[in-house]
């Protein structure tokens, strides 16, 4: 997860490590997500957890597209996170209903 937050995607450019997109049907859903980075000042790592709204913006990253979605509005961060949105790996992030508690669909 990267906390390397940025609204609006930028275009495709052959020299970017990146191609940008959109998935219409997952901007407004709620979602959690969860990963790991290193803990600033130490040689350690821990886990993250959060809360929020997807945009529908999405990355997909190498030859083999390993897709990244904009979590946005963040309800749960975790502490001294600066950011209002966070990059998910999708195979980390949740959907969610209005209660907290996992829907059944998986990411489009």
């Amino acid at each position: 997860m990267s906390s390397t937050a940025s609204p609006t995607p930028e275009p495709a450019v052959d020299d970017q490590p990146f191609v940008s997109g959109f998935t219409p049907a997952l901007k407004g859903q709620r979602a959690e997500c969860d990963g790991g980075r290193p803990v600033e000042g130490t040689k350690y790592a821990g886990r993250q957890e959060f809360t929020g709204t997807l945009t529908g913006d999405y990355r997909d990253f190498g030859p083999y597209p390993w897709r990244w979605y904009l979590l946005g509005e963040l309800t749960r961060k975790p502490p001294g996170f600066a950011y209002d949105a966070v990059w998910c790996d999708a195979d980390s992030l949740t959907l969610i209903d209005e209660t907290g508690r996992p829907l059944d669909a998986g990411l489009e």
